[in-house]
């Protein structure tokens, strides 16, 4: 089992990418929770929900003690790094927010997601350069399904298939090269 917490403000597909990683979760025959919490504002409020994916019935859809934070914003970074359990793993997205998380008993990947999903083609695709880094972190989920899911979204748009599909395999590399 894995408990993913996404984090960071409203229009940064915080809630797009936890819905993903929960669609690919049940593509794959696991067991999954999706639990979104948001803020009253469409865009620049606050926004984070929790993905659990389990190969065992999962007791409760709450996150209080991630495995995994997924931070796109310094607020939601110092937020929640805190609430990671031990051993757990904080990725942040660096273009929005400091690394520095007071912790000896984690592990972050610090990774400039803004400036990387610039270079795929789209600001708008860093919540998929993420997603690239957490599968490749983790491997709570298999890169067909969130290519997969992905494409499903985006059907009849192939310049952002393309560009989400970019934006994930280049967030896959920046921690693979490492």
């Amino acid at each position: 089992m894995i408990k993913i917490l996404l984090a960071g403000q409203g229009g940064q597909g915080v809630l797009s990418a936890g819905k993903i990683l929960a669609e690919c979760g049940l593509k794959e025959g696991k067991e999954v929770s999706y639990l979104p919490a948001y803020g009253p504002e469409m865009r620049g409020g606050t926004a984070n929900c929790s993905v659990i994916i389990s190969e065992e019935p999962i007791a409760s859809p709450l996150c209080n003690e991630p495995d995994v934070l997924i931070a796109m914003n310094g607020p939601s970074f110092h937020k929640f790094t805190p609430r990671v359990k031990k051993g757990g793993i904080v990725i942040v997205n660096g273009s929005m927010s400091d690394c520095y998380a007071g912790r000896d008993d984690i592990t972050v990947y610090d990774v400039a997601a803004n400036d990387i999903a610039m270079e795929a083609g789209d600001i708008r695709s860093a919540n998929n350069v993420i997603m690239g880094v957490l599968v490749a972190v983790t491997k709570a989920v298999k890169d067909k399904s969130v290519i997969g899911c992905l494409n499903e979204k985006f059907i009849g748009k192939p310049a952002l298939m393309e560009i989400n599909e970019r934006a994930f395999r280049m967030g896959k590399e920046a921690v693979i090269s490492d």
